[in-house]
């Protein structure tokens, strides 16, 4: 199976980058095989809704969304991995997500999703914005929800040592 990975941390040690570590670990294991879009270091430009793509087919901004475009035309599962930043995705991750809308009809269908969480929040009601976010977007794109994984409690990747969630990032990679 081909699997993209989007994160949206800037912070290469945190406690998101260990849930995608551990979920590529898993997935790597099971023989898949996995693009990792860490959209933190990455050169995409905000939508602007200017509607050009939907004339000629291609986005107006020449940037790395270009290279991750090509990856999820081809990708049987995607999965999206962001801290909860004031009841939400990351901004570098939204920006990402926004950006599927010069795709259009053809990221439809066909694919599995999964979403990894990391919040300091010591319950999920901080990340239900998100949570709907992502289960909408889903089902507007007729993806399979594979899994969530929303690790609460975690403001740093030492409050993530010791708990179950990075088992539960890798086994959503390996049973994906």
């Amino acid at each position: 199976m081909k699997i993209v990975m989007i994160t949206g941390s800037a912070h290469r040690s945190g406690t998101t980058a260990a849930l995608a570590r551990q979920f590529l670990r898993g997935a790597e294991e099971a023989g898949h095989q996995v693009y990792r879009f860490d959209a933190a270091y990455r050169n995409v430009h905000p939508c602007i809704a200017c509607e050009k793509c939907r004339d000629s087919g291609v986005c107006v901004f020449q940037d790395d969304m270009r290279e991750l475009t090509l990856r999820l035309l081809e990708a049987d599962a995607v999965i999206f991995a962001s801290p909860i930043y004031y009841y939400a995705v990351s901004a570098q991750l939204k920006t990402v997500i926004d950006r599927f809308y010069a795709s259009g009809a053809a990221l439809h269908g066909r694919k599995k999703t999964a979403l990894l969480l990391a919040m300091a929040d010591a319950d999920t009601a901080a990340a239900e914005g998100a949570l709907t976010s992502f289960r909408e977007m889903a089902k507007y794109l007729e993806w399979t929800m594979a899994g969530t994984v929303a690790a609460v409690d975690c403001a740093n990747a030492a409050a993530l040592e010791g708990t179950d969630y990075p088992r539960q990032a890798y086994d959503l990679g390996k049973n994906l």
